[in-house]
């Protein structure tokens, strides 16, 4: 069973920047397409970017291009977000999951972590 563990969440200021990890354990991520989501209260989940597992490719949720970059390690156990030229309304628990296919739905993703929490403040 797969476990994913995001990390790198956390408290910055409007215009900063964080990067997520998501390490994953009991079996290579070079098997899947890893996505990041967000959710924020009150609010349902939100694609942010994917990356397919058989060549790389990527793509983003449309309030994220240009300022997110979504990548994986050359070991293939660790995916990464990073966020750039964050705004408020950033703010939001972040997860990452994999699945077969590289999709912006929830549903296509199989395997969750637990999420990390990003706030950014105005």
């Amino acid at each position: 069973q797969m476990q994913l563990v995001e990390s790198g969440g956390g408290l910055v200021q409007a215009g900063g920047s964080l990067r997520l990890s998501c390490a994953a354990s009991g079996r290579a991520l070079s098997f899947y397409s890893m996505g990041w989501f967000r959710q924020a209260p009150g609010k349902e989940r939100e694609f942010v970017a994917a990356i397919r597992r058989s060549d790389g490719g990527t793509n983003y949720g449309d309030s994220v291009k240009g300022r997110f970059t979504i990548s994986r390690d050359n070991t293939k156990t660790t995916v990464y977000l990073q966020m750039n030229n964050l705004k408020p309304e950033d703010t939001a628990v972040y997860y990452c999951a994999a699945g077969n296919l590289q999709s912006d739905h929830v549903g296509a993703y199989g395997n969750w972590g637990q999420g990390t929490q990003v706030t950014v403040s105005s």
